[in-house]
């Protein structure tokens, strides 16, 4: 394939690790393309998007809301959750259009679903879920995947959690909503994931009997280790870094900028995972 531009765009940006785990895979690849980052606010999406000529992008917040209105065509995944992460020219890569159609994914839950299974493995029957952003849609959709049967999402505002009940009860969930400081936690919970931005999650008061017999899968990986992931090693529990979700999405991404599709592997794909998570910063891990 001829040389293709790609790339990551969100605000902020700067601390996205998309860059580097993308080059890796396209080395492995043998391919010589390039994958950037830029700061876009979701008010410039529309213009960048109509003036490039990459081959496809990854968005992060706050833009996937923007993405799924952008996109001419979605995936179903994205069509559920109405949130888009992916984008990329319909046709062949390396040949745009001068009137381009984009074409929408939701790679968030292959790749929640990935690190969870790589992570703790097994049948999970209850989740816990802090925060009610777009995160947790993803989370909803992807514990259908995951064999669970209830959740409960703790928000501040439980008008937040409202879709997220209604989105549960569609993929056969039952969505408890609980104020996120209420003292009382569901006893059946099987691994809690926090969906609240690292640096906001010091306040966030868990007993320490649960922190010490349930893992917690924090989304967040910048900082790392969160506040919270702190205050569960410091209980001798376990807390996983949110940049296997990172990896994992990423690596669908790979097989839809390269082969069209995420559900086609690309060459030696264990190969290639390898290589992604080896240019992952040690400490992030």
């Amino acid at each position: 394939m001829p040389d293709i531009r790609l790339g990551v765009l969100g605000f902020p940006i700067g601390h996205s690790l998309s860059p580097r785990i993308h080059a890796a895979a396209y080395a492995q690849l043998g391919l010589s393309w390039a994958y950037t980052a830029v700061a876009c606010r979701e008010d410039g999406l529309v213009d960048f998007v109509a003036t490039t000529d990459w081959h496809g992008m990854s968005l992060t917040m706050p833009l996937k809301k923007a993405g799924f209105e952008l996109a001419d065509w979605r995936d179903p995944v994205a069509e559920a959750s109405r949130v888009v992460n992916t984008l990329v020219r319909s046709g062949p890569a390396g040949q745009p259009d001068p009137e381009p159609s984009w074409c929408g994914y939701n790679t968030d839950v292959a790749g929640l679903v990935g690190a969870i299974r790589e992570a703790e493995g097994g049948l999970i029957e209850h989740i816990t879920v802090l925060g009610a952003g777009a995160t947790s849609v993803s989370v909803i959709l992807a514990a259908a995947q995951l064999g669970t049967t209830s959740l409960s999402v703790r928000a501040r505002d439980l008008t937040q959690i409202t879709p997220l009940v209604e989105l549960g009860a569609r993929q056969g969930l039952r969505v408890e909503p609980v104020e996120l400081s209420s003292e009382t936690w569901n006893n059946d919970t099987s691994l809690v994931i926090s969906t609240i931005p690292g640096h906001n999650t010091g306040e966030i008061l868990v007993p320490r009997e649960l922190r010490s017999r349930v893992p917690l899968y924090d989304v967040a990986y910048d900082p790392w280790p969160s506040p919270l992931a702190v205050a569960w090693r410091a209980a001798n529990g376990r807390a996983h870094s949110g940049v296997t979700m990172l990896l994992h999405q990423a690596l669908m991404q790979v097989r839809i900028f390269t082969t069209g599709s995420a559900m086609q592997p690309v060459a030696h794909e264990a190969e290639v995972l390898s290589a992604m998570r080896a240019a992952l910063p040690a400490h992030t891990l």
